[in-house]
């Protein structure tokens, strides 16, 4: 049955929704220089660059629901997400409307908050940021910083629906994440992101965008 987030469920929230959501790739960040972009860590001792806010191509003011589904747990986490110019901010809400994650990406640095008391719950939010652009921007702008690390993203026409598929593929050759789309345009029907070797599966629903 479908939980609501109240706040005997935030704990809940936290440990099932967001942990399960960024576990695919476990992500540091550096700060670099102005001539350099941001990185993250995506797995240990491998460091990827990130593409910028404005390489997603366009402005963006998005509200989403996040829905999480593992084993019998089924949880879901409003956010707010905006990309205007070079800079990009996010946000995560409880039901009852109390942020409870903020991120800001812009000029080569990403600054963070999460709600106090939960700091050392959280996984960082640099792995929010990192699940988030591998999703919606181009996939040409990640083909350098993947294969400086041995690591690829791909892109198909999905045959079983008007959507596109897109998986995330390590220097194993192992899948990563397996991300479907019911529409060609990602900000138009749901987006199912599924972890082949954790089990669990997100999906994304943009409630509205402009």
């Amino acid at each position: 049955m479908l939980k609501r987030i109240d706040s005997y469920h935030i704990k809940g929230l936290l440990v099932t929704a967001i942990l399960l959501l960024l576990s695919a790739c476990t992500a540091n960040s550096v700060t670099s220089s102005d001539k350099d972009q941001a990185k993250v860590e995506i797995a240990k001792d491998v460091w990827v660059t990130l593409p910028t806010p404005n390489q997603l191509g366009y402005d963006l003011t998005a509200s989403q629901l996040i829905s999480v589904t593992y084993q019998d747990s089924n949880n879901q986490l409003p956010t707010q997400l905006q990309v205007s110019d070079n800079t990009l901010v996010l946000a995560g809400f409880s039901s009852w409307g109390t942020r409870i994650l903020s991120l800001q990406y812009a000029d080569n640095q990403i600054d963070s908050h999460v709600m106090t008391g939960l700091g050392n719950t959280l996984p960082k939010p640099q792995q929010v940021l990192f699940n988030l652009m591998i999703t919606l921007w181009p996939i040409e702008v990640w083909q350098q910083p993947l294969s400086q690390v041995g690591w690829r993203l791909t892109q198909t026409d999905d045959p079983s629906s008007q959507g596109k598929q897109r998986q995330l593929i390590d220097d194993k050759g192992q899948v990563v994440a397996d991300i479907h789309y019911q529409n060609q345009n990602a900000l138009k029907g749901d987006i199912t992101f599924i972890n082949p070797s954790l089990g669990f599966t997100i999906k994304i629903k943009t409630l509205q965008y402009k």
